[in-house]
């Protein structure tokens, strides 16, 4: 039985592509009203067109820069201000930049975590007071980067591991609340970071293969599929969960 979001409102970033845009179209199409927020406006273009397909729930768009704290509460407010309420957060907008770790520019290590954790910390500050009023939820996708060492990705894995952190954290803060924070770790997904990504010219094949699944890459609506059952009342009693969606790559 696939759950109902009808009456519920959520807020998704980095819904102009791959996972976020999986996830944006999953919730809209279960009924939810969901606002979809992106630094590319043209991407975000084009889940806006896939979403009139639709025929329940909406779908608005939004640009915006998670690294900015300022754009996040502004994002939250309007999320507010247009469906009345927030039910979901989903920190979903990521960078991947890979380098020798003493290599790597300041700027790109500082693009990273503020994309990667510093938007999500953001967000969900401005998103909490209204997700307390509603019972709501917030699911962070982290990466199995973040559970395991991958080579020339410090900043990235550190990035994740952090948001895997706060998620345990904040689930801990508001255990004796209707609040339930879990997150997704992939691994290797069928989206822009995992099929444009690049590493330094003189990188070790040896450890970089480790990094490459028996069984390939998961589909974005695989993770949108698992992100859409954390958020939904099936999965009332799940909080400070860390899920693994990596064919196996984690435990191998």
């Amino acid at each position: 039985m696939t759950a109902s979001f009808e009456g519920k409102a959520a807020l998704i970033t980095g819904a102009g592509s791959g996972m976020g845009r999986a996830i944006a179209l999953r919730l809209a199409g279960q009924g939810a009203s969901v606002l979809g927020i992106d630094i590319d406006e043209g991407r975000l273009a084009e889940t806006k067109t896939q979403a009139l397909a639709l025929t329940t729930g909406r779908l608005s768009v939004r640009q915006a820069d998670v690294s900015d704290p300022a754009a996040c509460a502004e994002a939250v407010a309007a999320a507010v201000a247009e469906f009345g309420r927030l039910d979901v957060l989903g920190n979903v907008a990521g960078i991947y930049l890979a380098e020798h770790t003493t290599k790597m520019p300041v700027e790109q290590y500082r693009r990273v975590m503020g994309v990667n954790l510093d938007g999500c910390f953001f967000l969900a500050q401005a998103a909490i007071p209204h997700l307390l009023e509603t019972d709501g939820t917030i699911i962070n996708i982290a990466s199995n980067s973040g559970l395991q060492g991958v080579p020339y990705s410090a900043a990235y894995s550190m990035s994740k591991g952090g948001l895997i952190a706060l998620t345990r954290s904040l689930a801990v803060e508001f255990l004796k609340t209707r609040l339930r924070v879990n997150a997704i770790a992939p691994a290797g997904t069928n989206t822009n970071i995992a099929t444009s990504g690049t590493f330094p010219s003189d990188m070790d094949p040896d450890l970089v293969g480790r990094m490459a699944g028996m069984r390939g890459l998961a589909e974005p609506e695989e993770i949108a599929a698992l992100f859409a059952f954390l958020a939904s009342d099936e999965a009332r009693s799940i909080t400070g969960a860390v899920y693994t969606v990596d064919n196996g790559l984690t435990v191998s």
